[in-house]
């Protein structure tokens, strides 16, 4: 997995899509990792699999609010 400074990333952010389009890249901020950036293909590869797992959340999804 390829990795760039956030300051890169923003830099040069055209090249970081590049990236991220064949590779995950790790995203470092003070040389520690902090977020990764994936395709969306990926993304949905990974939404599908995850939703093919039973789900461990037996919650009822209903309306919520925000105080």
């Amino acid at each position: 997995m390829k990795s760039l400074s956030a300051a890169d990333a923003k830099n040069s952010f055209g090249h970081l899509i590049d990236l991220a389009r064949h590779e995950p890249v790790m995203i470092e901020k003070h040389n520690r990792p902090v977020v990764v950036v994936i395709s969306v293909e990926e993304y949905n590869r990974l939404l599908g699999e995850a939703c093919a797992q039973p789900s461990a959340d037996n919650t009822k999804a209903g309306p919520s609010s925000v105080a």
